[in-house]
């Protein structure tokens, strides 16, 4: 067999079939991922002409035939001969591949498609593809099936890629279809992905393609993209995104924490030089070195969060996995404010051995928001998909570009922005100084053992158990509270760690002077799982956290702080659903005995509850004491009654925390806690009518 291998045995797949052949290979995968980014190849040639200054609409349409059809008003492809093939533009588009006019011929300064395969795979792809072309007053319309030109013989019904095909035979004829104004230009593109290829599944998904009309909208200004989905002829939807702003407009939509500087737009340009084939007149490829010139377009801003929301783009092109523009963005940051910190080193208290940390990326992009974009023209992506930039050059450009600027911001004498340069190098340094601080906890934070002392706070009644799962940190209000947990508590799992009432609010307050403050760095200790970007649920000691405060106003309070503490810090205890809210009662109701009936005592947990409660015993005529306790604080049950009514796993009731909506509850969590008082005036204003006056606890 080995030696029966021979050239015969070897295959030459010509045009198009290598593409049917090995579809992965031009657009990734076959299921809905490979569908997408089929469509789009086909918007972003459509944008490449925006870009270019030709039309400023493009529309996009989900057919309930499972055909997509993109429109725009481009210059439109062109329409004569092509000289080397003998081929119309229209063809030469959408049968060669590497065919196109992004090859540095000067027809488009920047681009998104360079390859010159975007179109041609396209149809490939395709069951059916139909193009028409509005072009010197005429609309001229040419058919393929599979990447083969052709004509369809449609019924009356409409355009279907099951009509019957005639393919061109001696020559291919591109038909005229219609008369339009003479200044009227552009590109329609209807097509029928090619099941043989595409999974059964894969669909075109209306939400993503939301999702990349917006961003390209924002990166475009001044160009609209209308989106509709007819695939559903009873509930269509549309939607148009057009903006004005820029990348400042797409950073402000993206952010979703509360800024603690402006928007700021960052922009240059650098010259660079590269060897590269270059079409010469005669047909043929010559090396030659050209000088490239690259546009960069930045917005960033930080906010009071730490989550990094960056995204980066080559002439509109997302690449989600960055490149050397994205490196270049991070080195000029972290060296500018590496350089802003050292210069105000003093004003920062950086002293002793906060002066030996060096400030590290991660502490930079801690809160920060931003849209790196460059525009340049054949830029080198690594592979067909384009999610990565891999143009050298670029990262220098990029750096210094950014570096340059940033100081420039950071050092400006403008009142307003000297203000918030300041807060964002203490923001910087509070977050250096919470990576060392959470690397100490984990070092220190284990669990003691025969062998090994704690260095935990002396206050934590810490429980027996090491498994995680099963183990309970109750978070107790006041020491007295805590004298009867203890009395309570099942000391092989449950564990104790009193605060001294109300603790800071973390919603108004700087990283440093959270970390600063006992009761909230003890929190942190003791859970033993750091805080912030640094937090990891798996070093978490305990499976449940539970905060048990007094069941009145300022309990509700503590509690309502705890929770802020959580959510800006611990979040992924609140997402995991670890977090609960214990519930003690209200009142204790003494129900009398008789001869067939032993002494009870029921716990209510509202004064509605308590009515009721007393309503039904009186219809049941059994008596009860009018002394009936209500609980001031926890500290007034005693531990049989707390364990009971609050502690005991059998007995007792748990509200968990949860975060379903975590930009909504964000909202809330600023509302009531942040640093306005004008939006929080309003909302208590426009609820105090319908305020239950029974409710307060006076």
């Amino acid at each position: 067999m080995a030696n029966d291998y021979s050239a015969r045995h070897l295959s030459v797949l010509e045009g198009l079939e290598a593409v049917r052949k090995r579809p992965g290979m031009y657009i990734g995968t076959t299921d809905s991922r490979g569908l997408m980014h089929c469509l789009w190849e086909i918007i972003d040639n459509s944008v490449d002409e925006a870009l270019g200054g030709f039309g400023d609409r493009i529309e996009i349409v989900l057919h309930p035939d499972d055909s997509v059809e993109v429109r725009d008003q481009g210059r439109g492809i062109p329409v004569d001969i092509e000289p080397k093939t003998g081929l119309s533009g229209i063809e030469v588009v959408m049968t060669k591949l590497h065919a196109g006019g992004k090859f540095g011929g000067g027809s488009y300064a920047a681009s998104g498609g360079l390859h010159g395969v975007g179109a041609s795979v396209v149809n490939a792809l395709s069951e059916r593809l139909d193009v028409w072309v509005d072009r010197g007053g005429k609309t001229h319309h040419m058919g393929f099936r599979r990447g083969e030109p052709g004509y369809f013989k449609d019924p009356a019904s409409g355009a279907t890629p099951d009509a019957e095909f005639v393919p061109f035979v001696t020559g291919s004829e591109l038909a005229v279809v219609g008369k339009v104004a003479k200044g009227r230009t552009g590109t329609r593109i209807r097509y029928w992905a090619d099941r043989q290829i595409f999974n059964k599944s894969a669909t075109f998904t209306y939400e993503d393609l939301l999702v990349r009309a917006r961003q390209t909208a924002f990166l475009v200004p001044g160009l609209s993209l209308v989106v509709r989905d007819e695939r559903n002829p009873l509930e269509p939807h549309e939607e148009t995104f057009r903006y004005g702003g820029g990348a400042r407009d797409f950073v402000d939509f993206v952010a979703t924490d509360t800024a603690i500087t402006d928007t700021w737009e960052i922009t240059g340009r650098g010259t660079y030089t590269e060897t590269v084939p270059v079409l010469k007149a005669n047909g043929h490829l010559e090396s030659e070195e050209v000088e490239r010139e690259c546009i960069v377009d930045v917005a960033l801003r930080w906010g009071t969060g730490y989550e990094t929301e960056t995204r980066s783009f080559v002439n509109i092109i997302s690449t989600p996995k960055g490149g050397t523009h994205l490196a270049g963005f991070e080195q000029g940051l972290v060296k500018a404010l590496r350089t802003q910190i050292a210069a105000n080193a003093r004003r920062l208290k950086l002293t002793g051995k906060d002066g030996v940390e060096r400030i590290e990326k991660d502490d930079i992009m801690a809160g920060l928001t931003a849209v790196v974009t460059v525009r340049i023209p054949e830029p080198q992506f690594e592979g067909q998909t384009k999610e990565v930039l891999g143009t050298g050059p670029v990262r220098g450009i990029v750096a210094k570009v950014i570096d340059q600027e940033l100081t420039a911001i950071l050092t400006s004498t403008k009142r307003d922005t000297k203000a918030q340069a300041s807060i964002v190098l203490e923001k910087v340094v509070a977050e250096m100084r919470a990576r060392v601080a959470a690397r100490k906890q984990k070092e220190i934070s284990r669990r003691k053992n025969a062998l090994e002392t704690s260095s935990l706070p002396s206050k934590l009644a810490d429980c027996r158990s090491n498994d995680v799962e099963q183990s309970e940190l109750f978070i107790v209000e006041g020491d007295s509270a805590l004298g009867t947990a203890k009395l309570a508590r099942r000391s092989d799992y449950q564990a104790l760690l009193p605060i001294r009432g109300k603790i800071l609010n973390v919603q108004k307050a700087s990283v440093t002077d959270m970390l600063h403050n006992v009761e909230c760095a003890s929190i942190i200790q003791v859970v033993g799982a750091g805080s912030g970007r640094t937090f990891d649920l798996e070093q978490a000691r305990y499976g449940k956290i539970i905060l048990m405060t007094d069941a009145d106003v300022d309990g509700a309070h503590i509690r309502t702080l705890l929770l802020t503490l959580f959510f800006r810090y611990m979040r992924p205890l609140v997402d995991a659903g670890r977090v609960f809210a214990a519930v003690p009662p209200l009142h204790r109701v003494e129900v009398s005995g008789s001869a067939r009936r032993e002494k009870e005592y029921l716990y209510t947990y509202s004064e509605r509850e308590l009515q009721d409660t007393l309503r039904d015993l009186k219809r049941a005529g059994r008596k009860y004491k009018d002394d009936i306790q209500r609980y001031k604080g926890l500290g007034e049950m005693d531990a049989d009654q707390l364990a009971e009514t609050t502690m005991d796993p059998g007995k007792r009731t748990l509200r968990r925390i949860t975060s379903a909506d975590a930009a909504a509850a964000e909202r809330v969590f600023e509302l009531l806690m942040g640093n306005e008082v004008a939006p929080r005036r309003d909302f208590i204003v426009a609820g105090a009518a319908s305020l239950d006056h029974s409710r307060i606890d006076a």
